[in-house]
This record gives C-alpha cells, sequence and structure tokens, in this order.
C-alpha cells in the first residue's frame, strides 16, 4: 500500500514517550531520569522524557533544565503555577512522539523496570491501553480501603471490570489514544474509561511493582477520593446522555409532571365524589397531597425545560458530530 505524504508527517518517530507529570520532586528526579535512560538503552529503544513541571516551588524546573543539557532525551513544560495532573497529562500527550506513551509518577514509586513489558503488550499484544495494578502496596490503611472501595465503583460504573487500579500513574497508551481523548480537570482517574468511550476498548493490565517513597511527602489527601467520586458521576452522565440531554431530563420531568397531575386529578375526584354523594367533603387546598402534586408538576415542567435548554446547548457544540474514525480508505 503506497503510504501518503500526511501519513509519514503523523507517524510517530520515537518507539517510547514517557511523561512525567510532577509537583516539588527535585530530590528525585535525577535519579529516575537515569533509571529510565538505563532501562531504555538496555532495550534499544528510542526515546524521549517529557517533564512536566506543574508550578513547583522547589528546584524541579532547574534540576529540569541542568538534565536536559546533559541529555537529548530530555524535554521539559513548565506550568506557571499549579493547575493539576489532568493539565499536565494533557500537555504532555499533545508534544508526545512516540508509537508507545508511558506515563509514570516522579516519586520513584512506579519502576521504570516495567517499561519493556508495558511496551510489548502494546505493541506485540494488541493492546490499546495497558493499565498497571499494584496489587502490593506500600500505603498506610488509611490509603489503601478508600482505595479498594474506589476502584470497585470505578469498575461498576464504567463496565471495564479487568482493572484493580484505575489511579495507578504507571500506564503505557498507543499513540492513538492520547491523540484522541482530553483529559482535563482531575480526570486522570479516568483514563481507561475515557479510552473505552472513545472506542479503544482493549484495555489490559499488568502487575506492576509498587514501591516506598523515597523523597519527598505525597501530594494528595483524602479530598481526592470524595472529588473522585464526584468525576466518575459526571463522566458516567456525559459519556451516557452528554449529546442527548432530553432524553434524562426530558423523561424524568414527564414522569413527574404525569404523576403530580394524576395526584391531582385523584385529590380533585375524591372530593367530586364525596360531594356527589352528599358526603361532607373538606376544601382540596385542606389537602398536603394537593401541595405535592404541585410541586411534582412544577419540577416535572423544570426538568423538561431544562433537558429542552440542554438540547439548544449541545446542537451548537462544535464536538456534538465529532466521531472517532478508525480507517479511511
Amino acid at each position: 500500500m503506497e503510504i501518503k505524504e500526511k501519513d509519514l508527517e503523523k507517524a510517530p518517530s520515537l518507539d517510547i514517550s514517557v511523561v512525567v507529570p510532577l509537583y516539588n520532586e527535585d530530590e528525585s528526579l535525577p535519579e529516575l531520569y537515569a533509571w529510565i535512560e538505563r532501562v531504555m538503552k538496555a532495550n534499544g529503544f528510542s526515546f524521549e522524557v517529557i517533564f512536566v513541571n506543574d508550578g513547583s516551588t522547589d528546584r524541579s524546573w532547574e534540576v529540569i533544565e541542568e538534565l536536559q543539557e546533559k541529555s537529548p532525551y530530555v524535554k521539559g513544560i513548565k506550568f506557571r503555577r499549579n493547575y493539576g495532573k489532568s493539565p499536565a497529562l494533557f500537555c504532555g500527550f499533545e508534544r508526545a512522539q512516540g508509537r508507545v506513551v508511558i506515563t509514570m509518577d516522579a516519586d520513584l514509586q512506579d519502576s521504570p523496570d516495567e517499561i519493556p513489558e508495558l511496551y510489548r503488550m502494546i505493541t506485540e499484544e494488541g493492546y490499546d491501553l495497558v493499565s498497571g495494578w499494584k496489587q502490593k502496596r506500600y500505603d498506610p490503611l488509611s490509603k489503601t480501603i478508600p482505595t479498594k472501595l474506589f476502584n470497585a465503583t470505578a469498575r461498576k460504573v464504567s463496565g471495564i471490570h479487568n482493572l484493580h487500579d484505575f489511579n495507578c500513574g504507571l500506564k503505557a497508551y498507543r499513540s492513538e489514544v492520547v491523540k484522541n481523548i482530553e483529559v482535563y480537570g482531575e480526570m486522570h482517574r479516568y483514563i481507561p474509561y475515557l479510552a473505552k468511550n472513545a472506542g479503544f476498548k482493549r484495555i489490559g493490565e499488568k502487575v506492576v511493582q509498587h514501591q516506598a517513597r523515597k523523597y519527598g511527602v505525597t501530594k494528595f489527601g483524602l479530598d481526592r477520593f470524595v472529588n473522585g467520586y464526584l468525576d466518575l458521576l459526571s463522566l458516567w452522565f456525559l459519556s451516557r446522555f452528554g449529546v442527548k440531554p432530553m432524553h434524562i431530563f426530558g423523561l424524568l420531568g414527564t414522569l413527574m409532571f404525569m404523576l403530580g397531575f394524576i395526584a391531582v386529578c385523584v385529590v380533585g375526584g375524591t372530593k367530586l365524589y364525596a360531594l356527589s354523594v352528599g358526603e361532607p367533603a373538606r376544601l382540596v387546598t385542606d389537602s398536603p397531597y394537593f401541595y405535592l402534586s404541585l410541586v411534582g408538576m412544577i419540577l416535572g415542567t423544570q426538568l423538561f425545560l431544562t433537558g429542552f435548554v440542554a438540547e439548544l446547548v449541545t446542537r451548537n457544540s462544535p464536538e456534538r458530530n465529532k466521531y472517532q474514525i478508525e480507517k479511511e480508505i
């Protein structure tokens, strides 16, 4: 098959791009890069290491500059302030030139020795994405127990039942995956779910070594679990109803309005029946069910109008007719 010039321009020029988001990890960076470089050269990979400095207040950027002066494989991105891990990954993915993209944390808890096998699983076994599973963790119970609950919920909601650790920083991707997903907010926890929604369904897992933190302190608190559940709910809703909001709001609004309307008819009908047989009947407005019925009808109308307005918004969205096309001839 003839290869077009535009296809050559788009083709990845390296075997591996390693994207490392970091925040205040100046002590670990030299050791981490030396380890990555040693593994890459031992396996004959062409590679690049993209350090994304997420607004660090220590010497992290100075260390990256020093590494770049010594090695042509080092690239760096510096944010003016701390934006978070997802924006760091997004910018790293945009600039990655490898046919396989590896992400790992900068705290030395992810082992670069896992890279060759992750690369093989992508290139030889045909996976779109391979996520690490830190089966044996060196974390306190206050972190491991919420993590297990979080991952169980993520498996149930996403439908990706073969992953045990959605939040593991050590992952491998085909280049096409990272170029066709948008990682924003704090959605880095759900990149497998984002990939699945984009049509990349060959998602695998590999047990990886988890190492105790050697330098610094963790940058994540317990609030990430609360935010994680909220992000998961948002992602589920957007994946199901992002381009068809009327299907959910219109359905709920119609059901609530009809229930309220039927309840009003029952209240009114009860009084008319009592009057027709000569029994005393109290005022309709004396019944609490009358007000509950009105509330139901009002809420139903509001939900329906919300769906209608949401449809108008999505109709003008530039993403409305953006689809993942795998091949075109």
